[in-house]
């Protein structure tokens, strides 16, 4: 019977893809909670407050996954032009005051009631679907280029650097796997290094965040403070990690600990080994992804399937790579597991319209 079960897993990689999103999820809502707990009760009087919210947002990303998944991705691929230029809409009136509402400095949220809408989520979502309706017939270098700095550009004026990073490397992963010219990318690259390196050098707080990542020391209780709890955290947990609900920085000593940071907080109480683990489970939906999208026949879908996975694949690298301070802090939340509601449903809906491409493959 187990290994009946083993063999039906390697056969359909959206199932073993499904479980494991399972079990990051209930980490997720773990940590969530163990990593909000002083701010919660700080904020609201009720420890269990962001628990309480995260498990709302699973219970609605996981109704999108199950929706997603049985939606033909044709269905997709004709809505995915007016889904498309409503996401550019919705980034141009994100900018809007008065309709876009700004939260620690960054204007990044429409606001309608009790209801927060990230229009950068749909964005991501909106390009896997509409550029490979034109990249399966041409990879003309001048419709990418456009529509990828439009994007790019819109998302910096948020500012939000961290999810246009995400959303160039899910642009420039779509144009590649369609058969687009390198040649053509590594000019365009350099040309988006050199804007980015000039909005660095042009803008007060993203120089102090490259500062500190250079140079820790420079500000210990200013720029570099974030990173520098961080660094505490991560060495605290050793081997074994403090064990579960003992972190000592999650009582509001990292910034964002329930969100951007959520990993040196998970870090700290299960140490080395258990970031492995957890690692492991991400490679596992890493692996999985790529085997559906290299099983698919249809371009589109091989497209879709292949910009869905790029884009949990660099979300993640990103988020973690920013914690072990491989890259200068940049704001994306650890999918699966960080708090939030645009981005959990809109990756859990994403991995639903992945999920379905494999089974319909299969």
């Amino acid at each position: 019977m187990k290994l009946h079960f083993f063999r039906a897993l390697s056969k359909h990689p959206e199932r073993l893809m499904f479980l494991t999103i399972l079990l990051l999820l209930i980490a997720g809502v773990l940590f969530v909670f163990d990593a909000s707990v002083a701010e919660a009760f700080y904020q609201f009087g009720d420890k269990y407050y962001f628990a309480k919210q995260q498990m709302i947002w699973v219970g609605l990303g996981l109704s999108a996954l199950v929706v997603c998944s049985f939606i033909p991705v044709r269905v997709w691929k004709m809505v995915s032009t007016p889904v498309f230029f409503l996401s550019v809409a919705l980034l141009v009136l994100v900018l809007i005051p008065g309709v876009g509402t700004t939260v620690q400095g960054a204007q990044r949220w429409i606001v309608y009631g009790g209801f927060r809408f990230q229009p950068a989520e749909l964005a991501k979502l909106a390009v896997i679907f509409y550029f490979p309706t034109w990249l399966i017939h041409h990879q003309r270098i001048g419709p990418f280029a456009f529509f990828t700095s439009l994007l790019f550009g819109l998302l910096l004026f948020q500012p939000d650097l961290g999810t246009a990073l995400v959303l160039m490397a899910i642009c420039v992963g779509l144009y590649v796997s369609a058969g687009g010219s390198w040649k053509y990318i590594v000019g365009f690259g350099g040309v988006g290094i050199l804007g980015v390196l000039l909005i660095v050098l042009v803008s007060p707080y993203r120089m102090q965040r490259i500062t500190a990542f250079l140079n820790p020391e420079t500000d210990p209780l200013g720029a570099s403070y974030h990173i520098r709890q961080i660094t505490i955290a991560l060495g605290s947990g050793g081997l074994f990690g403090q064990g579960i609900g003992q972190s000592r920085q999650k009582y509001q000593y990292i910034p964002e600990a329930s969100t951007d940071s959520i990993f040196a907080i998970a870090a700290e109480e299960i140490g080395f080994i258990g970031a492995l683990v957890m690692l492991g489970l991400f490679s596992v939906v890493f692996i999985q992804g790529f085997a559906i999208a290299e099983k698919t026949k249809d371009p589109y879908e091989k497209l879709v399937a292949t910009g869905i996975v790029i884009w949990v694949t660099a979300q993640t690298i990103l988020n973690l790579g920013s914690i072990v301070a491989l890259v200068p802090l940049t704001g994306v939340p650890l999918p699966f597991i960080s708090y939030g509601g645009s981005s959990l449903i809109s990756l859990l809906a994403g991995s639903g319209i992945l999920i379905g491409i494999g089974r319909r493959t299969a």
